[in-house]
């Protein structure tokens, strides 16, 4: 009952404004409400998508550029390290920009894909400046990942990974390996991955519950961190098997220095 109250309460495309009641605003992702699908005709649901995009991608750049460029610049400027953004989800056209002119390196990640057309992002079309990666600490490890959706699973098997066949039930060893070396031959200048992804190619290392990989969940307030690496560092050094396509995988990619 309280999910179906829910969904009737979110249930509208615009939302009043807080500060000033007779204007409205458009209701974030509401492309996925049920007044969208099944209430608007086509020309209708063209139009509220070019109100929704020009409200949230183009008509507040300047501000946020502005807001950017007060604060950015002093933060590069203070470090001689190399600065990485959190580039995801909905941001405004000028974030580009910004990162640009900054030389903030963006953040790649294959199944969250930046351009609308693609399902997955093309790791070869990846910026040099850039940091690539395959899971964050917000979302579920490659392992978890792989078991959410079997849909979305066999689509990047079939159009990624290539094959033809139906895709495994579990990611393997081998399919994990293929992934983080197509990933390490990404275009990205860096290849950063969570130590969860690099121990999914080496079976023997596995956690036995794929879902305790994962660090956070940001949809559940109540959720603490409490991943701990199963390992102990004496067991990881001695990982011979793991260690050894570690450094294979790197040097093959050209990454080694």
């Amino acid at each position: 009952m309280r999910n179906g109250l829910y969904t009737l309460i979110s249930n509208v495309l615009f939302v009043t404004d807080y500060k000033e009641p007779n204007k409205y605003h458009p209701r974030i992702a509401a492309q996925y409400t049920c007044i969208y699908k099944e209430l608007l005709d086509s020309e209708e649901k063209n139009a509220f998508n070019r109100l929704y995009d020009h409200y949230y991608y183009q008509r507040h750049n300047n501000f946020w550029y502005q807001q950017a460029m007060k604060k950015l610049p002093q933060l590069t400027q203070s470090t001689r390290m190399l600065v990485c953004g959190e580039d995801l989800g909905m941001i405004p056209e000028c974030v580009a920009w910004v990162m640009s002119d900054l030389r903030i390196l963006s953040l790649e990640i294959q199944r969250m894909s930046k351009k609308p057309v693609y399902e997955f992002g093309h790791l070869d079309e990846n910026p040099y400046c850039s940091v690539c990666t395959i899971s964050t600490h917000d979302m579920s490890t490659l392992r978890g990942w792989w078991e959410e959706n079997e849909q979305q699973t066999q689509r990047y098997y079939n159009t990624m990974l290539k094959y033809c066949s139906s895709a495994p039930s579990i990611a393997t060893p081998d399919i994990c390996e293929e992934i983080v070396s197509n990933h390490l031959h990404s275009n990205s200048m860096l290849g950063i991955f969570m130590l969860q992804d690099w121990l999914s190619i080496d079976g023997n290392l596995w956690k036995t519950n794929v879902n305790e990989e994962r660090i956070n969940v940001p949809a559940n307030s109540r959720h603490y961190w409490c991943y701990r690496m199963h390992l102990t560092l004496e067991q990881l050094m001695k990982a011979d098997l793991l260690n050894g396509k570690i450094k294979r995988l790197i040097e093959k990619a050209g990454r080694k220095n």
